[in-house]
This record gives structure tokens, C-alpha cells and sequence, in this order.
């Protein structure tokens, strides 16, 4: 089902260039890139990068560029281009999955007393456990995007060597899904990390509940198999309003890591307010707004 044809039924005259596919790829190769710059710049904090924590900073712009040669080779090959984005998207959710877990062995105290080994204000100061899962959300997002669903909304995906796979979901519902882990995640960062202000400012609490907003009405989304006009318009203000939240918090923390002549000082946005996680919310609310495209394959598009 074409949702924003749904929406607004003149969108069908408009020939979009790029596949609802090929625009999820792409957006998991630039995550993939920014996810690298981010994390960067968090374990810069230290002053000194161990080895293994170069793993995810390397690996971001090294998977984001692989992803954008497949795109490339996808034009003459794509069950060449599917499987080398596979392996790299496997990669992610691999680096996501063991990120989280050294970043919540980095948080406990192994040798606490019974009940304190792990606790929330330990969750709060200690490494952000939910971060890197962003690596393993972007490669479940890529995965579902690179291969072919056929007939569209029906759940079953091509293979290679003409074998097919049946989802238990059509690709469009799984999309919400992914959206609504991707902006539980999100809402969860941040409210550790604005749990450290003791939420004194008010205005902490937007993001929090904008967030929570987004992630029930995506998780809705994804369990009615076919939604109505009025609940496609909810979806569409709650990202909407998560990229507007992105967008503005990402420019309140610029302002917070400026002095007070509002002159650049690179330490402070190192240590200071991290301008690039508000984003998250941003890039959150376009990926849910591209669920919304014609759930068509370009290769199903040039043989109709």
C-alpha cells in the first residue's frame, strides 16, 4: 500500500526517481558515516582512545562508503550489490550488539554489593549503553531495505538463485517497527543524558515526551495491517515533530557549548553538550516519513 498516495492522492502523478529502497539504503550508509563521527567525538572525551575503540569509528565511514559503492553496482548487478550490503549490515548489528554490551560492562560495578552491581544513576554517568545499539538498528534497517519484496506488502523477499523467504510481517509494517525501536532508543539516550541536569531546565522534558509520543504511534502503525487516513496523518505530525525536536536541540547545543561571546571552542563541544545526538531525533523522524514512499523495489517499478 502506498501510504502517501493515501494521504494525498495526487502524489501518484509524481514519478519519484529513487525507490522507497534504494532512499533506506542510502540513508543507512550516511547513519553508518555520522554514527563514526559521533562516537568519535564521545570517546574523545577520555583524551585517549584505546584500540578496540577505534572498532566502531573506523568501521562507520568504512561501512557507510561500501554501502554507497553497492548502491552504485546495483544499477548493473544488484543480487551482487544485496549481498555485500548484507555482510556489511550484519557487520553493524554485530558492532551495535558487542558496543552495548562493553559499554554496560563499563557501567557495573562487578563487585557491589548484591542489588547495586547495576543501578539507574550508574546507567546515567557511565557510557551510554543504548548508542551503540544505533549501529545494529541501522543494519536491521539496511538488511530489510536490500532485498527485493515480491509482490509488494506481501512479505515475501526474493533470495538469490530464485528462492524466496516469507517474513512474518510485509516489509512497509516491519519499517514501522524499526522505527519505533529505533526512536525508544533515542527517547532513552537522552533521558539518561538529561538525567545528569537533574531535568532543572523544563524544556528537557519536549524531547522526552515527543519521543515517547513517536515510538507508540510507530509501534501502532506497525501492528494495523491497514491503517486509515486519519492514523497516517498521526504518524506523519509525530515524525514531523521529532524532526523539528532534532533540529532545535541540536541548535540549543551548539548555543550551550559556545561562550558566553558566543566564540567556538573545540574542547567544549567535545566535553560539553553533544551537538550531534539531538539529530538522532531528526534522522528518526525522516526515515519514518520515507516508510511512506511507494513500497515498490526500482527493479518491480521498471518492469511494470
Amino acid at each position: 500500500m502506498y501510504h502517501l498516495a493515501t494521504m494525498a492522492p495526487p502524489i501518484q502523478r509524481i514519478k519519484i526517481p529513487f525507490s522507497r529502497d534504494q532512499v533506506m539504503l542510502l540513508m543507512a550508509a550516511i547513519n553508518e558515516i555520522f554514527l563514526g563521527i559521533d562516537i568519535y567525538l564521545a570517546h574523545s572525551i577520555s583524551g585517549t582512545i584505546v584500540p578496540y575503540e577505534w572498532i566502531p569509528i573506523i568501521f562507520g565511514p568504512v561501512a557507510g562508503a561500501v554501502l554507497l559503492v553497492a548502491g552504485l553496482i546495483a544499477i548493473k548487478q544488484r543480487e551482487t550489490a544485496t549481498v555485500l550490503a548484507t555482510l556489511v549490515l550484519l557487520g553493524s548489528i554485530i558492532v551495535g550488539v558487542l558496543g552495548a554490551y562493553f559499554h554496560l560492562e563499563r557501567a557495573a560495578l562487578p563487585a557491589g554489593p548484591e542489588g547495586e552491581s547495576l543501578t539507574v544513576r550508574l546507567l546515567v554517568w557511565g557510557p551510554p549503553v543504548l548508542g551503540p545499539l544505533m549501529f545494529a538498528m541501522t543494519g536491521l534497517l539496511g538488511i530489510s531495505a536490500a532485498w527485493v519484496e515480491d509482490p509488494p506488502d506481501s512479505g515475501r523477499l526474493r533470495l538469490l538463485f530464485g528462492r524466496t523467504l516469507r517474513l512474518p510481517l510485509p516489509k512497509t509494517r516491519a519499517y514501522f517497527l524499526i522505527v519505533s525501536l529505533g526512536s525508544l532508543a533515542t527517547v532513552l539516550s537522552a533521558v539518561l543524558d538529561h538525567a545528569r541536569t537533574g531535568y532543572e531546565n523544563g524544556w528537557l522534558w519536549i524531547p522526552t515526551v515527543v519521543g515517547v509520543f513517536a515510538t507508540v504511534v510507530a509501534a501502532t502503525m506497525g501492528a494495523i495491517e491497514r491503517p486509515t487516513r486519519s492514523d497516517l496523518w498521526t504518524y506523519t505530525v509525530a515524525m514531523l515533530l521529532m524532526i523539528l525536536t532534532g533540529v532545535v536541540g541540536a541548535a540549543l547545543h551548539v548555543d550551550d557549548n559556545l561562550t558566553s561571546r558566543g566564540a567556538f571552542v573545540a574542547e567544549r563541544f567535545i566535553r560539553g553538550a553533544p551537538f550531534l545526538a539531538p539529530l538522532l531525533f531528526a534522522n528518526l523522524g525522516s526515515l519514518g516519513l520515507f516508510v511512506l514512499l511507494d513500497p515498490r523495489s526500482e527493479t518491480l517499478r521498471d518492469e511494470s
